[in-house]
């Protein structure tokens, strides 16, 4: 079964978000990184169904492991250990963390990261941090969000619902540095 039935979102709503992502992402010759916890890939995967998604796309690390946030991202052990992997903390560290990663194939001043953590369950969750709790950074050269969701799907759609609106926030970030830069704020 696909993603987006089982969250209500269409698939055409998918590759339109995914594309109007690539058309911003293009337009400011800026380029999307991404590093995935509990999506495990899901938002890169729908960025390059794009055809020309190269372009604007370099690529992501699916971070499961707290050692792999550390070695790859240089997310600290001090904040994995103080506020846990699940945590405002981590997803904004993943993000600034995957930006520096590829700031060696692009600019910095050009790169835009995501980073996504969670607990999409069924398993996992406790009473502090339940299943279906997901924190989504969003980083670009100008702007830092991080955001807070509790999802109440099953595994697949906890997984599709985060991947889609961490996609949605990369567009509203885009969409809101664009009329800050042309005056439109």
């Amino acid at each position: 079964m696909c993603y987006h039935q089982l969250t209500m979102v269409t698939e055409k709503e998918i590759l339109s978000l995914s594309q109007e992502v690539g058309v911003l992402l293009r337009q400011r010759g800026w380029y999307l990184v991404t590093a995935e916890s509990c999506t495990g890939g899901l938002i890169g995967n729908w960025i390059t169904d794009i055809p020309g998604s190269s372009d604007y796309y370099l690529g992501g690390i699916v971070a499961y492991a707290n050692g792999v946030k550390q070695t790859l991202l240089n997310v600290p052990e001090t904040i994995l250990m103080q506020f846990g992997a699940v945590s405002k903390e981590v997803a904004c560290a993943m993000a600034t963390g995957v930006r520096h990663l590829f700031a060696d194939q692009v600019a910095l001043e050009r790169l835009v990261g995501v980073g996504v953590t969670g607990i999409v369950g069924p398993g996992g969750g406790t009473p502090e941090k339940p299943v279906g709790l997901v924190w989504i950074a969003v980083e670009t050269p100008a702007t830092r969000r991080v955001e807070r969701f509790l999802w109440q799907g099953d595994r697949l759609q906890n997984k599709a619902l985060s991947a889609h609106k961490a996609l949605s926030m990369i567009r509203e970030e885009l969409l809101d540095e664009e009329e800050f830069f042309h005056g439109k704020r």
